[in-house]
């Protein structure tokens, strides 16, 4: 019943929900603009084929009140696919939705089994965990980017802060994502 058994003939095609889901305004413009890219780019029509997305979300920048970015789920099955055409891919949605875009796969945290758990399950896998699902967004976060190190700076009142030292590299072009990267980390994870 999902979309992905139709052929590619709509923008509708793209979003992975069953037929009977009614897309958000973003899904929707993010679906069309990620067809017309397929359809107008002669260079990425051949890999825009096969990939989707799961959902989008709409997020507002903390320190710009009137900027927002996007947040685009894909399958966690896609994700490599869609990091090899990612740099030639990001800039052109930007242009085409004229907001800031970061592309998360979609991940599944599990809960710890409890001391009462009588049904014998599996043992969870580690990359499951709280911990491997916030590191695996953050390094989807910052992609063409590597990280560095991280440095978790405990304060007296008892809260965290992490800190993220990102590839000097990509310094020039990545300077103006950061308070994005900041803020959807912050609303994805609830970590600062």
């Amino acid at each position: 019943n999902y979309q992905k058994l139709r052929p590619m003939f709509s923008a509708r095609a793209k979003l992975l929900k069953p037929s009977t889901y009614e897309p958000t305004a973003v899904e929707g413009s993010l679906a069309q603009c990620l067809f017309e890219l397929q359809e107008s780019t002669p260079n990425l029509k051949e890999e825009l084929e096969s990939l989707h997305f799961l959902a989008a979300r709409e997020i507002e920048l903390d320190n710009q009140p009137n900027k927002k970015a996007i947040v685009m789920f894909v399958p966690y099955i896609e994700l490599a696919r869609y990091r090899r055409i990612q740099k030639r891919l990001v800039p052109d949605l930007e242009k085409k939705v004229g907001k800031q875009l970061v592309i998360i796969a979609q991940r599944r945290i599990l809960k710890k089994r409890g001391p009462n758990n009588k049904v014998k399950q599996q043992k969870r896998p580690f990359s499951r965990t709280k911990t491997a699902v916030h590191a695996a967004i953050l390094e989807d976060l910052v992609f063409p980017t590597n990280i560095e190190g991280k440095r978790t700076r405990y304060r007296m009142d008892g809260s965290t802060v992490l800190k993220v030292h990102l590839d000097r590299k990509d310094q020039q072009t990545q300077e103006s994502r950061v308070a994005t990267y900041e803020t959807v980390y912050r609303k994805l994870t609830g970590v600062r």
